[in-house]
């Protein structure tokens, strides 16, 4: 979920105008780059989820990529999902569309890495989870603060245990608290941190180190191979979860009151002894 609203941008993508996302291939095709492109904000609403859709169907269709890497323009990589589209006629089309877009994500046929600056809050940290490897800035922080809204986040309840282990992962999920580029590193979330002025250069040396060299039909199945486990997770918990928030939360006035009470610049007020 979002700490702001949407801001809008429209950038040019393989020659057609393309809303929000920004996709061109580096090192001779062997690295594709997409970039979120709605600074500062970068809200992962519809209409980004549907040009990081487009962005994977030119992916999937180009022979030679080694590895994709997921960054974002602007100070910041995503403050997260739209709170407008949390609202209960907008809710079910909206977790359908991130839930297929992260699952989509883990059959990409290269090995994906994320590069976070900045603020990584709620649904925009889902679609880094969906990634294979982070880099992080050093002033990156990250977060899970759909609690504070009352809500929860199903993609991240389903992933992050996988990547990092239950009891960090309830941490985060229940307190919303924020992480430290350092601090995600130690849990294992992140792999790598750099200087937020040497974030391209670590980058560019990872890919030079790791990946270039590499065989991409290697990189395809290792890749592969490695998401098992995430992708049972998207596979075998995720529907329960999502049922969950859309059958049960939704059903209670609390799951309604924080989404409101943030559009409307208020505290929420909770239902009698919740």
């Amino acid at each position: 979920m979002g700490t702001e609203r949407e801001a809008a941008g429209v950038v040019a993508s393989s020659g057609r105008k393309t809303q929000k996302a920004n996709l061109r291939f580096e090192h001779g095709g062997a690295v594709a780059r997409v970039e979120l492109a709605a600074p500062k904000a970068n809200i992962v609403d519809a209409t980004m989820m549907t040009a990081l859709e487009q962005t994977l169907d030119t992916i999937e269709s180009t022979p030679g990529v080694k590895v994709v890497v997921l960054s974002a323009e602007g100070p910041h990589f995503s403050f997260g999902a739209s709170v407008e589209e949390h609202l209960p006629d907008a809710i079910e089309g909206t977790l359908a569309k991130l839930h297929a877009l992260l699952r989509r994500m883990h059959t990409l046929p290269a090995p994906t890495l994320a590069v976070v600056q900045g603020q990584c809050l709620g649904g925009g940290l889902e679609v880094v989870l969906a990634c294979d490897l982070i880099l992080a800035a050093r002033g990156a922080k990250l977060a899970c603060p759909e609690i504070k809204l009352g809500v929860f986040a199903p993609a991240a309840s389903a992933l992050l245990p996988v990547r990092i282990g239950a009891g960090p992962a309830t941490r985060l999920l229940l307190t919303g608290a924020s992480w430290s580029a350092d601090q995600a590193m130690a849990s294992g979330l992140v792999d790598r941190v750099a200087p937020d002025e040497e974030l391209e250069a670590t980058l560019q040396q990872w890919l030079r180190d790791d990946f270039l060299p590499r065989s991409a039909v290697g990189l395809r199945h290792a890749a592969r191979a490695a998401r098992r486990g995430r992708l049972r997770a998207l596979e075998a918990e995720l529907p329960s979860l999502e049922k969950t928030y859309l059958e049960e939360l939704m059903a209670e006035p609390d799951g309604v009151e924080g989404v409101r009470a943030f559009l409307e610049k208020r505290e929420p007020k909770w239902q009698e002894g919740s």
